[in-house]
């Protein structure tokens, strides 16, 4: 159905402001329901226990979605596969307000997470394809608009939760939000995906090259995923900071990834791919090394502010230099190193948790370390 719209000529400032505006809806969307989560667990009667085991209903459903993911998009085109898939984000927004026992949710996050996930290889294939168009680095912008919205749909949660306004009419606000964007962009996002050969197969094992971006990314998500889940808890166990500020740290490296993404793309412009990532790896490790050896406020402060500067830019650095496979299409490309970075934010958080058990947070924490130098190291040995 799709295919018989008509099909305008595409130019390339209007697919980056289309692609743009899709990448903050997908970002919307997902903060509006994080946003929300305090809520739901009221609403539903559940324990912190409870809650964790149906919030691993989402990644579930995004890593099920991860190699049809790169099918659909090889098979169709990313433009038809991102159209369908940010529908149906939207219209399974308000769904999880409707939940109302755990069972339902968990259902209704597993099929939000495949859609999700979808909406996310379609919407960067989008991008690899608008970054061929400009000739030139612009991947790390089109993140920072995904933090932007992580930003707006926090604070429109907040204030929703505050006016006591259900999540379902505060979900259903987002939809309209999200359809109306689709309605907008469709006719101006790319029509035909870059780097796409005629005859090229489906299934092709991934090369090296590949295998190394993806253990780039896994190690930059490990770093990415223990601040989003360990951040409060290291400064209220091991910066012992007093009420109401642990969650500082959070901020602080929320701030510099998100700044961090509208300056990469100049950076990597007059610096290179592979001297950026260099870079990236040796913040990462510094800062989190910095918040480890100097446990005290302002110094974990800067610490984390450079552990946010320097992921910022690692995940749209290896999700271009995917798109770019010689050997995989765009969507399949994107999806296999997906599918290994992906791997960081599942096992990135628990092993901290183990390993703070057996030692401490602060081990957790230099451990992890290890995986921004690993970055670093890496970046030396892809051919990019």
């Amino acid at each position: 159905m799709l295919q018989e719209l008509s099909a305008p000529v595409i130019h390339k400032r209007g697919a980056r402001i289309a692609v743009s505006a899709l990448f903050f809806l997908t970002g919307l969307c997902f903060a509006s329901w994080a946003s929300r989560i305090p809520d739901i667990q009221q609403a539903l009667h559940m324990n912190d226990a409870g809650l964790g085991s149906v919030l691993l209903a989402l990644p579930v459903g995004s890593l099920i979605s991860l190699p049809v993911a790169g099918v659909l998009v090889s098979r169709f085109g990313s433009r038809q596969v991102l159209i369908m898939a940010a529908v149906a984000y939207g219209v399974l927004l308000p769904v999880l307000g409707l939940a109302r026992t755990p069972w339902e949710l968990i259902t209704v996050l597993i099929c939000f997470g495949f859609c999700g996930n979808l909406a996310n290889i379609a919407v960067n294939t989008q991008a690899v394809a608008v970054e061929a168009m400009y000739g030139r680095s612009i991947m790390a912008s089109f993140h920072g608009l995904w933090s932007v919205a992580g930003f707006t749909g926090a604070a429109i949660g907040t204030a929703m939760s505050g006016l006591n306004i259900a999540p379902v009419y505060h979900f259903l606000l987002i939809t309209g939000i999200a359809w109306t964007l689709v309605l907008l962009t469709m006719r101006h996002i790319v029509q035909q995906d870059a780097n796409v050969q005629p005859n090229q197969p489906l299934f092709v094992k991934p090369d090296l090259f590949l295998l190394t971006l993806g253990i780039i990314a896994m190690c930059s998500m490990i770093c990415e995923g223990t601040m989003f889940d360990w951040s409060g808890v290291y400064f209220r166990r091991v910066v012992h900071v007093r009420d109401g500020l642990s969650g500082a740290g959070y901020a602080a490296f929320m701030s510099t990834m998100a700044s961090g993404r509208f300056v990469a793309d100049w950076m990597i412009t007059r610096l290179g791919t592979r001297k950026m990532l260099l870079i990236s790896g040796i913040l990462t490790a510094s800062g989190l090394l910095i918040a480890v050896i100097f446990p005290y406020f302002i110094s974990a402060m800067f610490g984390f502010m450079l552990v946010g500067a320097g992921v910022s830019s690692v995940v749209p650095l290896v999700y271009s230099a995917a798109g770019k496979s010689k050997v995989m299409s765009p969507g399949m490309a994107l999806a296999a190193v997906s599918t290994i970075g992906y791997l960081g934010f599942l096992f990135g958080p628990p092993l901290i948790g183990f390993v703070a058990q057996a030692t401490s947070l602060a081990v957790s924490f230099s451990i992890i370390a290890v995986m921004g130098a690993a970055i670093a190291v890496m970046s030396t040995r892809v051919k990019l």
